[in-house]
């Protein structure tokens, strides 16, 4: 989750705050050619994925083939989440009380993270967050990018605020050089087609796995979701009626 930085963001077309006037006038170029079609949002996060990668060497480890990217159910005021998708083995001994995760293949490779975009990444977030909230997700991989999750970048170890600086940083540099077409999906307003779960994996603690050990593409499908900007705020009436 990325958490809005002081002085927040305005609704409905580019971001304004504080902490993003640098980059207005790039978002206001970016939102103003955005065609108003329904485009591949899975897509369009995958090239982000590898684009970020090409351009940012904090995130050079990252391989956008290895990470799957869903869109998902509501989970607390979360944008996304980022987890591992598989260990090394898809089944343990019985009794020896480790998690247990089946393997996921897409085109043929193994899928080492599952991003899942949440309910208020499409319809509560800037275009500049919804881009913030994937660097915020790929930060927490590890850098050796085998299935784990970097130990030093948890919410645990890192406090949130001192992680959340880091990525706006990193968010700042990335966008002042990502090319329009790279950020213009994220400025979308409207239906959009994504990946979802038909059938998903889940992981077992303490019991024999008795799912799937294999989930490809035929356990996943296109759907529709709708994505626009946060609620302006509703200017407060004056008690008592309006000055002369």
């Amino acid at each position: 989750m990325l958490l809005t930085p002081r002085g927040g963001f305005k609704a409905h077309g580019c971001p304004t705050s504080p902490v993003s006037r640098c980059l207005s006038a790039r978002w206001r170029s970016i939102c103003s050619d955005v065609v108003h079609r329904r485009p591949n949002l899975t897509l369009a996060v995958k090239r982000l994925v590898r684009d970020v990668a090409l351009r940012l060497p904090e995130f050079a480890h990252v391989r956008a083939s290895r990470v799957l990217v869903v869109a998902g159910e509501a989970r607390r005021n979360s944008r996304a989440t980022i987890r591992p998708a598989h260990f090394g083995t898809t089944r343990r001994p019985r009794g020896d009380g480790g998690a247990v995760k089946p393997l996921v293949r897409v085109k043929g490779k193994k899928i080492l993270y599952v991003i899942t975009l949440r309910p208020l990444w499409f319809v509560s977030s800037s275009p500049e967050e919804r881009v913030g909230t994937i660097l915020h997700e790929l930060y927490h991989t590890s850098k050796r990018f085998d299935g784990t999750l970097h130990r030093g970048r948890r919410h645990t170890s890192l406090p949130l605020r001192q992680y959340n600086r880091r990525i706006r940083r990193l968010l700042t540099r990335y966008v002042a050089e990502a090319p329009a077409e790279m950020l213009a999906p994220f400025a979308h307003q409207g239906e959009v087609r994504v990946r979802m779960w038909l059938e998903g994996p889940g992981s077992f603690q303490g019991e024999e796995y008795a799912g799937r050990r294999l989930y490809t593409e035929q356990q996943l499908f296109y759907g529709i979701a709708v994505m626009r900007g946060p609620e302006r705020a509703r200017p407060r009436r004056r008690r008592g009626g309006t000055s002369p």
